[in-house]
Order: structure tokens, then sequence, then C-alpha cells
């Protein structure tokens, strides 16, 4: 019987302690509402720590009276507790000024710890808000009843011009930089001035074609060599190209392998070793840089 007793008088402290401190309501404005408006209400609910509210105990969405309607019900956490957003839709057809109650409700809280379950319950109070009519209940007499109406309101006309010429110049800079840019990469066919760059484009389809494909490649890049210079270049010209060719001068020990690779081919007929001693991604490697230095310089 002791025990029982000390579980009844634990019970109802735990009840205690859970309570919902306050409850506080807020609306944009309480007046000036009309035939199909939407009534947004916040309701801050401060709870102490542990209470969550009960889903099930929620107002459904649906009609509450003939002229309401609740449109939205949301909750979400904050730190003094929760809040709920409702969102309601009058359809009050008002023939004066005159306030309008919408009804309270009751949510339920719960607080699951170790100990068992406890409730609360928090109470959403009414609130009142004004709505006014659409039309006067007896306007002036008019002999015509179009004159009841509100003229339509004069609207200035926008001139498309300005904006029609903006688009037009915009798309003109939008052109002049899609040309520059495959002016600049080349993409409709070789371009004078940047042999090095379709020398890269074409040496992807020589990859693996064997040994032909080697033999056209250092081709291509004596080609290149060539025409950047403007003459035909050997192997004793490099250092005199690098000279009037500075921008190239980073890339000298992969030319000088070049040139080796050149005469193992052409001269010793050693494409084996030659693309042994320069092979094919150092060959694909090496034009790239060369064509990267080809735009800068």
């Amino acid at each position: 019987m002791r025990i029982l007793a000390i579980l009844f008088l634990i019970l109802p402290a735990g009840v205690a302690t859970a309570q919902v401190r306050s409850v506080e309501l807020r609306v944009p404005r309480s007046f000036g509402y009309f035939l199909g408006d939407l009534l947004h209400v916040r309701a801050d609910i401060a709870l102490e720590p542990g209470l969550t509210v009960q889903r099930a105990s929620l107002p459904k969405p649906g009609p509450i009276t003939y002229w309401l309607d609740l449109r939205d019900v949301a909750v979400e956490p904050v730190p003094s507790g929760l809040r709920l957003r409702l969102t309601y839709q009058s359809f009050y057809a008002a023939l004066d000024p005159r306030r309008l109650e919408v009804p309270g409700f009751t949510i339920a809280l719960a607080d699951k710890s170790p100990g068992g379950t406890t409730t609360a319950q928090a109470e959403i109070p009414p609130w009142s808000f004004g709505v006014s009519p659409l039309r006067e209940i007896q306007p002036e007499k008019r002999d015509d009843p179009a004159d009841y109406l509100q003229p339509d309101g004069r609207i200035r006309r926008l001139d498309p011009a300005p904006a029609a010429t903006t688009a037009l110049t915009l798309a003109g800079f939008g052109l002049l930089a899609f040309g520059l840019l495959a002016y600049d990469r080349a993409w409709f066919g070789r371009r004078r001035g940047r042999p090095f760059a379709t020398a890269a484009k074409r040496l992807r389809h020589l990859v693996g074609t064997e040994p032909d494909g080697y033999r056209e490649a250092l081709r291509l890049i004596h080609r290149s060599l060539d025409e950047t210079d403007g003459r035909r270049l050997l192997a004793d010209d490099l250092p005199a190209f690098l000279d009037r060719h500075p921008a190239f001068r980073r890339e000298s020990e992969a030319l000088s392998r070049f040139f080796e690779a050149s005469r193992r081919t052409f001269f010793g007929r050693e494409v084996q070793a030659a693309r042994e001693f320069w092979p094919w991604p150092d060959v694909q490697a090496a034009l790239r840089r060369l064509a990267a230095a080809e735009r800068a310089a």
C-alpha cells in the first residue's frame, strides 16, 4: 500500500510539469475582408520542453460553417514550443460592415518519457474579423444602369521599341562572342595562323593507325613548325626558331625529342625505335602544349 501511495503521488507531479504556458494568435489585419478572401492566422503556443502535438487532434480542412472553410493547417516547431499556421476562406456575402467570429478548438499534446506518457491540452480561442460589402446597399440613383460600374482604369501603353532594340543589340553581341569563340577554337575548319591547333585536331584520328599514323603525326608537326616560322625548319634551326618565337621556348625539350624521333623514322627507318623513344602519349601531350602556347603567343 505504501508503494501504491508513492506512485499516486508521483504521477500527478509528472502531469503538473507538462503545461501549456500560453497561446497567442496573430492575424495580418482584423478588418477589411471581402467575399472569397483568405484569412491567414498564426497561433504561437508556448510549451514545456518535451510536449509534442497529437496530429489526430488537429482540425481537418473543410467547411466549418456555411460561410467559412478551413483550407490548410501547418505545424512547425519553434524554440518556445510550436506554431500553427491556419488558412481560412470566407464566403460571407456581407450587406453591411460587421464582425464575424471564427470558432476556437482544442488540440492534444503529449510528452512520452520513460516514466510514461503525459498529456495536456491547448485551447485555441475564438477570434473575430471584420467583413465589408462589395457594393452599397442603396447607392445613389442613376439614370443609366451602366453608371453604377466604375470605369476601367487607364493603362499606360508600353512602347516595345526600346526592349526590341536592346534584345537585338544583345543578340548581336552574343553572335559576335560566339564567332570569336568559334574562331579561337577552330570549330569550323582550319584557321590561318594556328597550325598546331589544326594538327592537334587531326591527330585524334591518327592514334592507333600504325605505322603510317605515327609517320603522319610527325609530318603534321613538321608542317606546323614550317607554317609557324614561314620556312623549312630543321633540327639545327631549332635554337633560332625559339629565339624568333619565344612562346614555344618552354617546349624546347619536347621539340628536340620530336626532331630525334623524326630522324629515326624518316632517315633511319626505325619507326619502332622512334615510337619507343617518343611514344604516342608524349606526342599528343606535346602537341596540346604547343597549341596552347600558340594561342598564348
